[in-house]
């Protein structure tokens, strides 16, 4: 297997070569022969395969003395069934900045179908079109192909030119649909160094590097010497990239985020490197950033500036505080319940905005809300930091370049002596020095103008546990009853807190009955610690069933047991990514009604998981009138190989399958 090469860095790969082949295919050049399509990638849940699908990047001097980049791409699907037709809508993202914007030229797309053994093509027109501003440094164009049935091939080329040099086009080998043929190819002039970003599961079956040599002509059209230029000579590196049969990749359970696994290439502009000039780092150092960031109005300074107008609120709020922990804790609790978060994504002040508005309003997005958090507790004389990271969705970040479009969410850094807490007060009724698993991502940074370090939040260090007992008994003929009680973790606390606030009582006590098999009552539910934030959430309940049938069956996991293996795919081509450890525990304790007899009963299993990364106990004792179960699973680790898929489908098989064996008890007659 090969393992995930996660943002390789390489500054000039080496040349290697599996093969030259070349494929043979045009836009417009398409045969009835071509409608026939056979690949092992397609199968049952296959809507849409990609026959082709290209890209080249190179640089051409331009009339602004600069360079432009022309990225060209040319990309032919066939749509196989009803589902497939969203391949037929495609959207073209465009960098603007200052109100200057790539430009999408020579665009060409068409659909191709096969009527009575003749092509019938129909073309994309303007009204197939469409512009949508996504935000503020980027429009979509969306087109959508005319015509398209089942059956249909559509292909579509154009061109993008772009004089900003940091956006070198990356390249996705995979994505949702499986690639017969997925090739890019770069022309890079000596003039500029790029960082190379690679990962993914699958070879390159052709990987070339070639050298060559080129005359740039750049042009100054604006200055007083209009249309003068001047010609540039440098070696070019010519790379080219191809694999074959790229298998699609669909998110599954336990997956952060499909981008990081597909098989990619990205480019971080590194220096500028011009004859008889200097060379001009551009990609920066993680003290350029902090500095930078430190010293922004909308970041660092709102922070660290006196900001006198908080101190009679921060008196208010730390009555009674004893300790700087407790200072710091109030400060907290303070934000937390009373600011309504607007928006997780971001780092920055909005624009316009500063923490007088937010605390005025009361509202913000997360970052907001965590920069006042920091300029309190840092008016207050306590140490603390911003962090940032990248939430699980999001992806994950370089380990050592601060590529800071990675980063799109921020928390706090506490110190109170030796110990150091991580805020965030964005969320509501989550605990102190409590994160979502959505922060476990891996690395993040803590920056100061003086320090910046990387603070890891991984989710093997994350662990939820759950402990259930239930205790049946048999006070009154043909009845047994009893108590259930479940103290859960940090994370399904906050999640059962959530869904509180559009639940109640009756609801929840309505939703444990039906996950619960046979007439059982359920009643008198009580929930524990729903408004002490720091402390777990308890639920507790009665319940009640009738013991008068000759023969009665009962599942002693009532409601507990695990109901559908997460794992439902038989394959799969990327690592399992958990986002925390697991640690059940589920103990029973039960009273055999006077008048009946144990006829059948689970028997005692243990299963472990790759030796000590989990295991599933299942322990069982019939003696003196009582049975007693205790059960567990606990997976020592969150992050699996894609090798291990098949070991955790059949370990939660094993488990469902355990879970649901029934007690047998029978009357004694």
């Amino acid at each position: 297997m090969r393992l995930l090469v996660s943002f390789f860095v390489c500054l000039l790969l080496s040349t290697s070569s599996f093969s030259q082949e070349k494929l043979n295919i045009k836009f417009g050049k398409v045969t009835a022969a071509d409608f026939e399509v056979n690949s092992p990638l397609i199968d049952s849940n296959t809507n849409a395969i990609i026959l082709a699908d290209i890209g080249n990047t190179e640089f051409e001097g331009n009339n602004k003395d600069w360079f432009t980049m022309v990225f060209r791409r040319y990309k032919r699907i066939k749509i196989l069934n009803n589902k497939g037709f969203d391949a037929a809508n495609l959207s073209i993202y465009l960098y603007s900045q200052n109100n200057e914007v790539e430009k999408l030229n020579d665009i060409k797309a068409q659909t191709y179908n096969l009527e009575n053994n003749v092509i019938v093509t129909t073309k994309l027109t303007s009204k197939d079109i469409f512009e949508e501003k996504v935000k503020n440094n980027l429009v979509k164009k969306k087109l959508t192909f005319p015509a398209v049935k089942v059956g249909s091939i559509i292909e579509v080329e154009y061109t993008i030119k772009s004089d900003f040099m940091f956006n070198l086009q990356p390249w996705e080998f995979q994505g949702e649909y499986p690639c017969l043929w997925s090739e890019y190819n770069l022309a890079l002039p000596d003039f500029f160094n790029y960082v190379f970003l690679s990962q993914g599961y699958l070879p390159f079956d052709i990987n070339t590097t070639t050298k060559g040599f080129s005359n740039f002509s750049v042009r100054n059209e604006t200055s007083a010497s209009a249309g003068t230029g001047v010609n540039i000579s440098t070696d070019v590196l010519h790379r080219k990239w191809v694999i074959k049969n790229a298998t699609a990749m669909k998110e599954e359970n336990f997956t952060s985020t499909i981008a990081n696994h597909i098989s990619k290439i990205e480019f971080q502009l590194s220096e500028y490197r011009f004859p008889n000039q200097p060379v001009q780092p551009i990609m920066q150092t993680w003290a350029k950033v902090a500095e930078k960031m430190m010293s922004s109005n909308d970041f660092g300074l709102a922070i660290t500036r006196s900001n006198d107008w908080l101190s009679d609120d921060i008196k208010k709020i730390t009555i009674g505080a004893q300790t700087e922990e407790e200072r710091a804790k109030k400060i907290y609790e303070f934000i937390r319940d009373n600011f309504t978060s607007t928006g997780d994504y971001g780092v920055y002040l909005s624009e316009n905005t500063n923490l007088k508005d937010i605390f005025k309003r009361k509202s913000g997005k997360a970052c907001e809300i965590n920069l006042l958090l920091l300029a309190m507790l840092y008016h207050d004389n306590i140490t603390c930091k911003p962090i940032l990271m990248s939430l699980r969705e999001r992806g994950v970040v370089h380990m050592i370049y601060p590529l800071m479009d990675r980063f799109n969410y921020l928390i706090a850094e506490a110190q109170v002596g030796t110990k150091i807490f991580y805020l965030d007060a964005s969320k509501p009724m989550l605990g102190f020095n409590q994160l979502s698993s959505d922060c476990y991502n891996g690395v993040a940074w803590s920056i100061t103008k003086e320090e910046q370090q990387p603070v890891y939040f991984y989710a093997d260090s994350l662990k939820e546990s759950k402990y259930t007992t239930l205790l049946l008994f048999s006070e009154k003929p043909g009845e047994i009853s009893g108590t259930l009680s479940t103290v859960f973790g940090n994370s399904a606390s906050l999640n059962f807190r959530e869904k509180m606030k559009s639940s109640n009582i009756n609801t929840i006590t309505n939703e444990v009955r039906k996950s619960i098999t046979g007439e059982i009552k359920v009643e008198n539910l009580v929930i524990d610690s729903l408004n002490s934030y720091d402390d777990p959430v308890t639920v507790k309940y009665n319940l009640k069933m009738n013991a008068e049938a000759d023969i009665i069956y009962i599942n002693p996991m009532f409601g507990e047991a695990i109901q559908k293996n997460p794992f439902t795919s038989t394959k799969r081509n990327y690592p399992i990514e958990m986002p925390y450890l697991k640690d059940d525990h589920f103990v029973l304790n039960m009273e055999i009604p006077a008048g009946y007899q144990v006829e059948e009963i689970p028997k005692s299993v243990r299963y472990k998981l790759n030796e000590d990364e989990g295991m599933f106990e299942y322990l069982i004792a019939n003696r003196d009138g009582r049975i007693q179960i205790r059960t567990s699973i606990k997976l020592n680790k969150a992050n699996f190989l894609m090798d291990d898929y098949e070991g955790l489908r059949e370990f939660y098989a094993f488990i469902i399958k355990q879970q649901n064996e029934q007690i047998v008890l029978k009357k004694v007659k």
